[in-house]
């Protein structure tokens, strides 16, 4: 059928940036002015944003179902259980709905299982969930991160972080990525992926930045139109997976960037700003929506909604009602937990609220036992219980889990169904961003001898980031990852072993005896929570790593040039990095291929492309974009060989103790 375009859903206003530059970038054109941040002209939220027609027969069939179910098997199919926690006969036995893995959940807590592990164990849970004593047999689904790539899987290739991707500027490059992660979840037998988010990243303090695409609500909406086009397909297909719009909502913009936090947004600022990427969605079809960890609290109108997972406000009257979302709610990791009054294994409010499948991934037993007394003693409506059962036998009906396991693909058990190299090392290319070139020392020639220096060049953990095989993306060598290929590596590849030297810190070599230096910094991994930079902290990336700032002041100076590429899941305020360094990139988090990286280092075919989707901060106490914060390098700026920019010497104030 044939969609509305983005451009006719998500009419735009253009606003001004209201970020102050600092001095050094003012009146330099070259260097690329921000991009006009849009807004949805209308004054309330968007009406009716679902593009499915109505399915008359299958609404009848999925009524008789819920019609001839019991209690404890309605309950049962609302229930999401992890796969550390539950065996698939207890999925027969509970008539479970869903189970998923948590990052650095394996089969058998194995990292290193293989493709075909993965596939067999789908296979028992989907043959399980069909031995139960149900007049109608309704399969399970299991979800899983598969947030850049199918992260958990050892072996997948990997794409670069959103906060990467974003700088790229290509929907269309996303959309494939979307599909080549959805053949590798389908691999390993898995049909539904918590992906896209859809967080407005608007402070860098918070640990989740790097899962944003920008902070411009205008890319969010196109990118979370394409990913979710790329995963879902047509939903018949078998390549085929179910995508998930998180996290609903305002992730993004939570006070000084707190995981889980709280949004003080106007109502009009939820709308315009972190609803953007959810109208996308629902145009492009996304089946099921993650309600988020953050409350908000419209200070200004003295509207306090309290937590996402337990707003009706939010989750049915804007969602469900305004929006017209006929897919399912599903839970974040033990987040009903937060909702007041609530336990991790028992929350009427938030099931009242909304919430159709809930992820308990421990506790479900209990949770069980315990909801099946809510409904019975009133607490929660038979009606609302059954509303959540029927959307959720809609999305597992519409994604072909009644007519074909997930085995019944191509795809599955397929080890080189989850590589996907060409591809991601197109997408690092394409997302790594210039910021100095000075005396256009780069591209660097094939023929010269390089030092390496930096802990990060041969460090796939520090190049992936978190979500990266375990959650925090901690733990892991580069053996773990079986594949893929560090800078390093990429260097050694493209130049020869023999005209590549690394030192890790750079200290007793005697630098004047190479063409070039090239230093590989980086942040260490982290992922949601942990990755906080809590105020009044500074965020400077040299007083997080010092030994990064060590390493390029023993080799800067020394009458060769030095390239410096950054790892880092935030825009990095690096001004004293920069400043020792002849040339700049900032590599975010690109993923497994390195060798996108030396594509554009090294002479040859390939330039930089990749703008800032973010801006960059020109001081350690600068968080966002908003009045008061100093940008360095606006969003929308990003060098190029084709066009030669002086830097310069950038400002370095004091970094004060305290923010």
């Amino acid at each position: 059928m044939t969609r509305p375009s983005l451009t006719s859903c998500l009419p735009l206003l253009l606003l001004l940036a209201g970020c102050s530059l600092h001095p050094a970038m003012m009146g330099a054109p070259a260097m690329g002015a921000p991009t006009t941040a849009s807004v949805v002209q209308d004054s309330d939220w968007p009406s009716h944003r679902s593009p499915r027609a109505v399915d008359a027969a299958m609404e009848r069939r999925i009524a008789e179902i819920v019609a001839g179910m019991t209690l404890e098997q309605k309950v049962g199919q609302i229930t999401q259980a992890e796969i550390r926690y539950i065996t698939p006969d207890e999925v027969r036995q509970y008539y479970i709905g869903s189970v998923l893995n948590g990052g650095g959940s394996w089969p058998g807590m194995d990292k290193a299982a293989t493709v075909q592990d993965w596939a067999a164990l789908s296979n028992r849970y989907y043959l399980a969930s069909l031995s139960t004593d149900m007049p109608t047999q309704i399969p399970v689904i299991w979800g899983t991160d598969a947030v850049h790539g199918h992260n958990n899987v050892a072996g997948a290739t990997l794409f670069p972080h959103n906060i990467g991707l974003g700088a790229a500027h290509d929907p269309a490059l996303v959309e494939r990525i979307g599909r080549a992660t959805a053949r590798q979840a389908r691999a390993t037998g898995i049909t539904w992926v918590f992906a896209p988010t859809l967080a407005v990243g608007e402070n860098r303090r918070w640990g989740r930045t790097y899962e944003s695409y920008s902070s411009d609500p205008a890319i969010v909406g196109q990118y979370a139109d394409a990913m979710v086009r790329g995963l879902q397909g047509g939903l018949d297909g078998e390549g085929d997976v179910v995508a998930t719009a998180k996290h609903f909502m305002g992730d993004g913009g939570t006070f000084n960037g707190i995981d889980q936090g709280e949004t003080r947004a106007t109502r009009q600022e939820m709308i315009t700003r972190h609803g953007a990427g959810y109208y996308a969605a629902l145009d492009a079809g996304v089946q099921t929506v993650m309600a988020s960890y953050n409350s908000w609290n419209d200070i200004q109108a003295g509207e306090d909604y309290g937590k996402m997972h337990g707003s009706r406000e939010l989750l049915i009257d804007v969602l469900r009602g305004r929006l017209g979302f006929d897919g399912f709610v599903v839970s974040d990791w033990n987040g009903i937990d937060q909702v007041p009054g609530c336990t991790k294994d028992h929350c009427a409010a938030a099931i009242n609220a909304g919430i159709d499948m809930v992820m308990v991934p421990e506790d479900w037993r209990a949770f069980i036992t315990n909801t099946v007394s809510d409904v019975r003693e009133g607490r929660i409506p038979m009606a609302r219980l059954d509303e959540a059962v029927t959307r959720i036998l809609r999305v597992k009906m519409r994604s072909g889990l009644f007519e074909r396991a997930p085995s019944e693909s191509t795809y599955n058990g397929r080890a080189e169904a989850v590589q996907a190299s060409a591809l991601a090392r197109e997408a690092v290319r394409k997302s790594v961003v210039l910021l100095k070139n000075d005396g256009g020392v780069l591209p660097l020639a094939r023929d010269r001898k390089i030092l390496v220096v930096g802990a990060s060049a041969d460090s796939l953990s520090n190049q992936t980031g978190g979500w990266s095989l375990t959650w925090q993306g901690t733990e892991n060598t580069n053996a773990d990852f079986r594949g893929g290929t560090t800078l390093l590596g990429a260097l050694r590849r493209a130049l020869g072993a023999d005209n590549v030297v690394y030192s890790i810190d750079g200290a007793g070599v005697d630098v004047s005896g190479f063409d070039a230096v090239i230093a590989v910094l980086g942040e260490t991994p982290y992922a949601e929570y942990n990755g906080d930079v809590r105020h009044p902290a500074p965020v400077q990336h040299s007083l997080a790593h010092p030994a990064d700032l060590t390493t390029l002041r023993t080799v800067s100076g020394r009458g060769v040039p030095v390239v410096t590429v950054l790892y880092s899941g935030r825009p990095a305020y690096a001004n004293d990095l920069i400043n020792l360094s002849d040339a700049f990139v900032a590599g975010f988090l690109p993923g497994t291929e390195g060798d996108g990286l030396a594509d554009v280092l090294l002479s040859g075919e390939y330039d930089f492309t990749g703008r800032l989707s973010f801006a960059w901060p020109g001081s350690a106490c600068s968080a966002g974009e908003g009045p008061g914060d100093i940008v360095q390098f606006a969003r929308g700026y990003g060098l190029s060989y084709a066009k030669a920019v002086t830097v310069g010497r950038l400002p370095t104030p004091i970094t004060p103790a305290t923010c």
